[in-house]
């Protein structure tokens, strides 16, 4: 009779450690599809396929400014929680603004659970991934960087007049690797922390804000009248691109 009371004892333990375990385990978060959403703006002025060519802005040095091309690349998206857990996106953007269509960047692998996170991007390649000749798509797009300026692509085109009310110069504010010397490079690109909170509780749609001012202005005010063309062999010139761009992009509306 002892014995069968024991067993049952025992049992009732099992049964009651067995029914807290299954109250204590944590359902995996819901997941959550993100599309980031890139817009472009000279100071608070919409910038985009329609009016590209048309839009005329004054930078900080006082210059006005028609456009006429403006093409970028970033890579390497990343989301951090307030955990420290980051989830990497593949692939890279390439956006031209006279194609609507490159606008957005849906990542293949864009599943997160729901959180709030912060944004991370590299403007252009950084050293692992500017390899020469290596994209198909950006060979085709004639985004090479000449190999004698370092090789690899572009980070950014951007084309148009200056002084257009005067004596219109033309300016080519082109981005990529550095050249140090003859045959000395440096690497050119950016690492981009957005700080703003990004709280995602269903599939989202992050719009990305591109100043294309910024570019001319903080830390550095351009003077055209000096850097216009040519730039791309210019090493203080893309040292000073480098800088600038940290200010250029920040979070705007988060639709979900």
């Amino acid at each position: 009779m002892k014995k069968i009371i024991a067993i049952f004892i025992v049992s009732c333990i099992l049964f009651s450690c067995s029914e807290d375990n299954d109250d204590n385990l944590i359902a995996p978060l819901p997941q959550a599809a993100i599309t980031f959403n890139f817009t472009h703006n000279w100071d608070g002025t919409t910038v985009n396929n329609n009016n590209l060519q048309t839009e005329t802005v004054i930078n900080a040095h006082g210059e006005v400014m028609s456009m006429t091309r403006l093409r970028y690349l970033i890579s390497r998206f990343e989301l951090t929680n307030e955990n420290g857990q980051t989830y990497r996106f593949n692939g890279y953007k390439f956006t031209d603004l006279s194609d609507e269509t490159t606008y957005n960047f849906s990542p293949e692998n864009n599943n997160i659970p729901i959180g709030t996170y912060t944004l991370k991007f590299i403007w252009g390649f950084n050293e692992t991934d500017n390899i020469d000749g290596a994209y198909s798509d950006l060979n085709s797009a004639s985004w090479n960087w000449p190999a004698m300026l370092g090789g690899g692509y572009h980070f950014m085109q951007f084309d148009g007049m200056y002084n257009v009310n005067t004596t219109a110069m033309p300016y080519n504010f082109h981005n990529g690797t550095a050249r140090v010397s003859i045959d000395i490079f440096e690497q050119n690109f950016a690492e981009i922390v957005l700080e703003t909170p990004i709280t995602i509780i269903n599939n989202a749609s992050i719009e990305v804000k591109m100043n294309i001012a910024e570019f001319f202005k903080n830390p550095n005010t351009w003077d055209l009248n000096v850097l216009d063309t040519p730039l791309m062999p210019n090493y203080d010139a893309q040292k000073m691109m480098q800088e600038n761009v940290l200010t250029v992009f920040s979070i705007g509306d988060i639709t979900q």
